[in-house]
């Protein structure tokens, strides 16, 4: 796994056990983050969470104090979801309840669980991270999905 800065590990720290506790469906990290869980050299500005609508509403009530109002996702026209940005100490996370893309419910595939100091953090596997990647379309994911295939075809990946 690729290095887990202070910052990322702060917040994941903080928010996985809320996951565990708040989300009643599945759930998972995605984007940068489920990148470098997987070991891919990516940079980290944020957590991207995708939840079902019912759980983004919980944590929507939970994180409440945490929430960034004025903050507009990217690519609205594109992406829908009940969207919630918060400000934990060390990155922003956020929240993407029923994410869909262009109409279409996103599929996060299968889950594998990453240890990160004793967190089990659950992510896409690296073959359903770059088909979600590729399907964005936007060269942040482009790169992200580049920096995954590459991992993937290293003869020292051990399949997940």
């Amino acid at each position: 796994m690729s290095h887990v800065s202070p910052a990322l590990y702060r917040t994941l720290a903080q928010i996985v056990p809320d996951l565990y506790v708040h989300c009643v469906d599945t759930w998972c990290l995605i984007g940068s983050t489920a990148a470098l869980l997987a070991g891919a050299e990516v940079g980290v500005t944020d957590v991207d969470v995708l939840v079902s609508r019912g759980d983004a509403e919980r944590l929507i009530t939970q994180w409440a104090s945490m929430r960034e109002e004025a903050h507009e996702p990217a690519d609205a026209e594109r992406f829908r979801s009940l969207f919630a940005r918060f400000r934990f100490p060390g990155m922003p996370v956020e929240i993407m309840g029923g994410l869909e893309l262009n109409g279409v419910p996103v599929s996060t595939g299968r889950l594998t669980l990453v240890g990160v100091d004793g967190l089990a953090v659950p992510v896409p596997s690296v073959a359903d991270q770059i088909r979600m990647l590729e399907s964005f379309g936007r060269d942040k994911d482009r790169q992200r999905a580049a920096a995954l295939r590459a991992l993937a075809s290293s003869p020292l990946r051990v399949e997940d």
